[in-house]
C-alpha cells in the first residue's frame, strides 16, 4: 500500500473516542486469590471493581458520580475491602472499608484529616495506615483493629519524618527525612521509643528505606551513595554490616517482598521505560515473566499464596491492560481489553526515546510522538513540559498526545535537566535556576523538531501541567518569541505565593522545595524574577488555561491572576476553569472538555 493510501485509510477520532478508552488502577487480590480488586473509569468516574482471576465476572463494586474512588486492598481473610477518596480533588483522602453487602464506612472521619493506607500487620488482624489529625505537618502512624476499627497511635511523628515501611515484628520503623530534593537520611525507631540514625553522611546522598526481610534482620534501602543512580543495600541490624543487593545502570524504584518472602521484586527506571525484575530469595536468581510484552509495568501486586503475581502494563500506543502471571504454569493472561473498540490501533504512533544536545552540550532525553505525515508534508508541534519540579516523561500511553498526534500535531515530551531519572547530577542541574536553564533545553527541542524534516519550525507551541504549565508561562513571559502559543495545565504563575501556601501535609519537602527554587521569605527577589506573573507584559502569543477551582497545590487564584494579566496585553486568552476538579482532571466530562478545548484552540492559533 502507497503511502498515500495509508493516509487515506487512517482514521481521525473525537476526543470523545480517546477518553472513552477505559482507565485502570489500584490492584489487589483477594485472599483466597480467587478475584481482584482494581479501580476503574468505565463510568466516567473511578470506582471500584473486581473480576476473577480468569477475567471473568466484573463487577462494580462502588457508585461514585462525583468523587473518584481508589480501592487499596481486599482484607486478608474475606471480602471486604479499604478505598481511598477525597472530595472534589481536595486531595484530603479518607480511608473507607465496603463490607461484603456493599455497604461502605468511613474510617477516618477528621474534616480535615487526610489518611492513607500503610499496609496489612502479618497476623491479619489490623492493618497501618498515616494520618495528619494530631498535626496537619506530619503524618503520625496508627494501627487499626479490623474486628472494632478501634485505632491506636504507634509513631508520633514530630520531626518532620516519612514513614517508609514498618517490621514484620512490629517492633522498628523504618523512617526517611529529606534534607533538599538531593539529600536524605533514614532512620530506626524501635518500640522502646529510640530514634537511631542509620545514614550519617557528608554531602549530597539519598538513603531511602524500603522493607524489612521475614526475620527483621535487615533493613533494604535505596542509596545513591559513591553512584550516579540509586541501587539497593542492605544493612544487618544486629551487626550494621552493609551488603550490596542490586545494582542497575539506571535508577532502582520501587522494592517489595512477596507475603512469604520467596520472592524480591524491583523497578528499574530505563531511560523513560519503567521495567521490573523478580529475584527468588532462596537462589538469589532471577526469574523471568514469560512471554512478557514491551511496556511499562505498575501497580506489581502478589496473590497471598505467591502463586500469582497481577500487574498493569501500556505502551505509548496501546492504554493500561491488567496481567496476571502463573509462576507454576508461567502463563501469562491479559484480562482486560481497554482500548475503544472504536479505535484501530494501528491509526495510534509508537514514541520513540530520543536525544538531543542542549545550550552547552548537555544531553537531553526526550519522548517523540510524530503524526503519519504524507511526502512533503510539514506537521505543527507541541513541547510538552511534564510536573514537577524534579518529575519525568516516559513512554506511557498518554490519550491527550494520541488525540493531538491523531489530528496532525507532532509531540516531543523533554525530560529537560531537573528531571528525575537520568542520575542525581542531572536532578540536580536546575536547583535555584529554574525557568532558566531547564526553560533553555524545552527551547533547544524546536531545534531536534526541525532537523526531523517533518515539522514547521513556525508553528511550534509549548504545553505542560503543574511545574510544566509554569514552564509554559516562563517560556511565553522570559523567551517570548520562542513558541507561537502556550497551553498551561494548572500552572504555577506566582512562586512567592506558591511556595508561601504549600498544602500543610507537604511540610516535609518545604524546605527541600526551597533550596530548590528558593526561599519565598528570605529571597523574595530571586522568586519573583523567576514567576511569570511579574513579567506578563512581556507574553504576547495567544494562550489557553486550564484550571481546577479545588487544586491545593496550584490554588486557582495563580490562573485568575496570570489570564487577567495577559488579557491586558490585547491578545488572546482562553480561561477554562471546573469547580468539581483539583490538581489533575479525573471526571471523563471534564476532560473531554479541557482537551477539546485545547485542541480547538491549537487549530485556531498554531
Amino acid at each position: 500500500m502507497t503511502e498515500a493510501n495509508k493516509q487515506a485509510t487512517r482514521k481521525k477520532y473525537t476526543i470523545e473516542q480517546f477518553m472513552n478508552t477505559e482507565s485502570i488502577t489500584g490492584v489487589s487480590f483477594s485472599h483466597d486469590g480467587s478475584s481482584i480488586l482494581y479501580s476503574s473509569d468505565k463510568t466516567g468516574v473511578y470506582n471500584a471493581y473486581s473480576m476473577d482471576k480468569s477475567g471473568h465476572n466484573i463487577n462494580q463494586l462502588t457508585n461514585s458520580t462525583t468523587d473518584y474512588i481508589v480501592p487499596v486492598s481486599y482484607f486478608p481473610e474475606d471480602h471486604r475491602f479499604l478505598y481511598e477518596s477525597d472530595q472534589g480533588g481536595n486531595e484530603i483522602t479518607h480511608l473507607f472499608v465496603q463490607d461484603d453487602n456493599g455497604q461502605s464506612k468511613e474510617l477516618t472521619t477528621g474534616a480535615e484529616e487526610k489518611a492513607y493506607f500503610q499496609g496489612w500487620s502479618k497476623d491479619k488482624k489490623s492493618f497501618f495506615y498515616e494520618s495528619n489529625k494530631r498535626d496537619s505537618r506530619y503524618m503520625d502512624l496508627y494501627e487499626m483493629d479490623i474486628a472494632t476499627f478501634s485505632t491506636k497511635l504507634l509513631f508520633k511523628n514530630e520531626e518532620g519524618y516519612e514513614i517508609s515501611t514498618i517490621s514484620p515484628d512490629k517492633s522498628m520503623i523504618a523512617l526517611h527525612k529529606p534534607i533538599t530534593a538531593n539529600n536524605s537520611d533514614m532512620y530506626l525507631y524501635s518500640k522502646d521509643g529510640s530514634i537511631e540514625h542509620l545514614s550519617s553522611h557528608e554531602g549530597d546522598v539519598q538513603y531511602i528505606p524500603v522493607e524489612f526481610d521475614a526475620t527483621n534482620t535487615y533493613l533494604y534501602y535505596l542509596t545513591d551513595e559513591d553512584n550516579e543512580f540509586l541501587l539497593l543495600n542492605r544493612v544487618n541490624l544486629n551487626t550494621r554490616e552493609v551488603e550490596l543487593v542490586a545494582k542497575e545502570e539506571w535508577d532502582i524504584r520501587m522494592v517489595k517482598f512477596s507475603p512469604n518472602y520467596q520472592y524480591l521484586l524491583y523497578a528499574l527506571n530505563n531511560d523513560g521505560k519503567i521495567e521490573i525484575k523478580l529475584m527468588d530469595t532462596n537462589t538469589d536468581q532471577f526469574v523471568d515473566i514469560v512471554g512478557l510484552p514491551d511496556g511499562q509495568i505498575s501497580g506489581v501486586t502478589f496473590s497471598q499464596n505467591e502463586e500469582s503475581l497481577a500487574f498493569l502494563l501500556n505502551s505509548s500506543n496501546s492504554p493500561t491492560n491488567l496481567y496476571v502471571y502463573d509462576f507454576t504454569s508461567k502463563q501469562l493472561d491479559c484480562l482486560t481489553d481497554t482500548l475503544n473498540p472504536e479505535i484501530d490501533q494501528a491509526d495510534l504512533v509508537e514514541a520513540k526515546v530520543v536525544h538531543y544536545s542542549s545550550f552547552d552540550g548537555l544531553e537531553i532525553p526526550a519522548i517523540y510522538y510524530e503524526p503519519h505525515l504524507e511526502t512533503g508534508q510539514k506537521a505543527p508541534a507541541l513541547v510538552w513540559v511534564h510536573g514537577g519540579p524534579g518529575g519525568q516523561s516516559m513512554v506511557n500511553y498518554n490519550p491527550v498526545f494520541q488525540y493531538l498526534v491523531n489530528h496532525g500535531y507532532a509531540v516531543i515530551a523533554v525530560n529537560n535537566r531537573g528531571s528525575s531519572g537520568y542520575g542525581k547530577s542531572f536532578f540536580k542541574a536546575a536547583d535555584l535556576k529554574h525557568g532558566e536553564v531547564d526553560l533553555e533545553d524545552c527551547v533547544q527541542a524546536k531545534k531536534f523538531l526541525t532537523s526531523t524534516g517533518k515539522i514547521d519550525e513556525d508553528r511550534i507551541g509549548i504545553i505542560g501541567g503543574s511545574y510544566g504549565g509554569y514552564m509554559v508561562l516562563a517560556a511565553l513571559a522570559f523567551q517570548p518569541d520562542a513558541f507561537k502559543v502556550g497551553v498551561d495545565i494548572f500552572g504555577v504563575s506566582n512562586w512567592e505565593r506558591t511556595l508561601k501556601n504549600i498544602p500543610a501535609w507537604w511540610e516535609t519537602m518545604r524546605d527541600a522545595l526551597y533550596k530548590k527554587l528558593g526561599n519565598p521569605f528570605t529571597d523574595t527577589e530571586y522568586v519573583r524574577s523567576i514567576s511569570p506573573l511579574f513579567h506578563a507584559e512581556n507574553i504576547n502569543k495567544p494562550l489557553i488555561v486550564l484550571q481546577g477551582a479545588n487544586d491545593p497545590r496550584v490554588l486557582k487564584v495563580e490562573s485568575d491572576e496570570i489570564v487577567e494579566s495577559v488579557r491586558k496585553n490585547n491578545i488572546p486568552v482562553e480561561y477554562v476553569v471546573f469547580d468539581d476538579e483539583g490538581h489533575g482532571f479525573t471526571k471523563r466530562e471534564n476532560r473531554i472538555k479541557g482537551y477539546q478545548a485545547i485542541k480547538e484552540f491549537l487549530d485556531t492559533y498554531l
